[in-house]
């Protein structure tokens, strides 16, 4: 049955090919001086920097510059983002860019006025703010993370080779944030497709724990097959608005902790692929998707209840005359055939990891406990030999 759960989520959003001509809306309620966090300057070919800037300066605002935020943000990059901030005693952080522009913002958001070292603070002892909280604000360009929605910044030690997320509380979230699914379709096709991996890992995530049938399973599974669904259509054709704007809807909802509700949730395959980023400084998704079937194939019998009701309900695996282990085998045979036909990572050699990596990534990997079956470090060496 459902526990006991709250749920609250500050956001408010702004969907849709206008989306943008909402920030006339927001500006006016912050303060004189706004931090314009980017990445590295793609918005500035695409266009649409100078639109936000255009519309920042007909809000009369200042704008203090910061750009340069790398795919998987660094402590140092968030270090230098507080020093901007300070010196720019700026009102509000507007993040244009994908989910690691996102993160970094609400990581510099938390640390501004806090006299203590953000890492230390917020990624070793993992405690929450006691300091005043800078607004945010978030011009979405890359579907997948769902930080849009949610309190999550997941930050990289590159000289301690960790990778690690904090969950931050309703203040340190995003206040609007503007997804023009138009926006995303000057990406990559790798980055968009990094994007929807990131998004189905979410989402197995959160589904893939407990035994109870509840709203939240039922949710997840309607995720999942618009994503599957979608992904295939955006693989074809990266110009379907339609596909774009169903996924980049998806990953919003795929994070903003709705479907978490009643939920112990897992996230080993986000520590695992954390740890392979922290040590190859590889796509996000992709290191997602490479270590994803062997983790899941190593849980699967201490879960195999849930896995046959992924293989039946999402993938729609007849089960006549199969054995529920059949049917769990063939869920994620179904699933590899799909990452396959869209194209992500299946191995983490392919990221630049490398035998010798094996043992180091052991260490930088977080063991968490809310799965099926816990895993132990031999496990973790076990999955990621797998994964090569």
């Amino acid at each position: 049955m459902l526990g006991n759960f709250s749920y609250h989520n500050a956001t408010k959003l702004y969907f849709g090919p206008d989306s943008l001509d909402y920030l006339n809306e927001e500006l006016p309620k912050y303060g004189k001086t706004v931090q314009l966090i980017y990445g590295g300057g793609s918005i500035k070919k695409n266009g649409i920097y100078d639109a936000v800037v255009a519309i920042l300066k007909k809000n009369g605002k200042t704008i203090v510059e910061d750009g340069g935020v790398m795919p998987n943000p660094t402590i140092d990059k968030v270090r230098d983002g507080v020093r901007i901030a300070r010196e720019g005693k700026v009102d509000l952080l507007l993040s244009v860019g994908g989910g690691s522009c996102c993160d970094y913002a609400k990581a510099v958001a938390v640390s501004v006025n806090c006299p203590e070292d953000p890492w230390e603070k917020y990624y070793v002892r993992y405690e929450e703010p006691d300091c005043n909280i800078l607004p945010i604000g978030c011009v979405l360009t890359m579907a997948g993370t769902g930080s849009e929605m949610n309190g999550g910044a997941v930050i990289t030690n590159p000289a301690q080779k960790l990778k690690r997320g904090h969950v931050f509380g309703q203040e340190a979230m995003p206040k609007f944030s503007v997804l023009n699914p138009k926006f995303t379709m000057s990406l990559p096709k790798r980055q968009m497709i990094a994007g929807i991996y990131d998004i189905f890992s979410h989402i197995c995530e959160q589904y893939f724990s407990g035994e109870d049938d509840n709203t939240s399973d039922y949710l997840a599974e309607g995720l999942m097959r618009s994503v599957i669904h979608s992904a295939l259509i955006a693989v074809e054709n990266p110009e379907d608005y339609e596909a774009r704007s169903n996924i980049m809807w998806s990953a919003t909802w795929a994070l903003n902790t709705l479907i978490s509700r009643g939920k112990t949730t897992d996230w080993m395959v986000h520590q695992l692929g954390h740890a392979v980023s922290a040590w190859t400084d590889a796509t996000h998704g992709m290191t997602l998707a490479a270590v994803s079937l062997p983790y899941y194939r190593l849980i699967m019998p201490y879960g195999l209840q849930k896995f046959v009701r992924f293989a039946t309900e999402v993938w729609k695996v007849e089960t006549q005359g199969k054995t529920d282990l059949q049917i769990a085998e063939e869920g994620l045979a179904e699933m590899e055939r799909w990452m396959k036909k869209i194209g992500v990572a299946l191995h983490i050699s392919e990221l630049g990891a490398t035998p010798e990596m094996i043992e180091g990534i052991a260490d930088s990997t977080n063991l968490l406990r809310g799965a099926y079956h816990p895993l132990t470090r031999d496990e973790v060496v076990k999955i990621l030999k797998e994964s090569l």
